[in-house]
């Protein structure tokens, strides 16, 4: 089992920046990716960032160059650093971690981008 525990999220003005991190615990040693995905209200789930145990990272075309996904793994942590935020990233935004055996998901952190 792999708990993953979100934080950093909240109110910001557009064009704001904000930074989530994501501390994982628990069976972590057969992690192979972590990722950010993200659900505003009456839309689909959807992949935001992602990064591979060998740190190969994974954007979705709606947030390249304004996000970027990072771990510490010396701390278990990924980090969704997020810049020139728009009110379209506003979303309920979640941890994710995947092992081979299985999916994991955190509780979620609501981003609100809203002047």
């Amino acid at each position: 089992q792999v708990q993953l525990v979100e934080s950093g999220g909240g109110l910001v003005q557009p064009g704001g920046s904000l930074r989530l991190s994501c501390a994982a615990s628990g069976s972590i040693f057969s992690i192979y990716a972590m990722g950010w995905y993200r659900q505003a209200p009456g839309k689909q789930r959807e992949l935001v960032a992602a990064i591979t145990s060998g740190g190969t990272t994974n954007y979705a075309d709606s947030v390249k160059g304004r996000f970027t996904i990072s771990r510490d793994n010396a701390k278990n942590t990924v980090y969704l650093q997020m810049n020139s935020l728009k009110p379209e990233d506003t979303a309920v935004y979640y941890c994710n971690a995947k092992q081979i055996l299985g999916t994991y998901w955190g509780q979620g952190t609501q981003v609100t981008v809203s002047s």
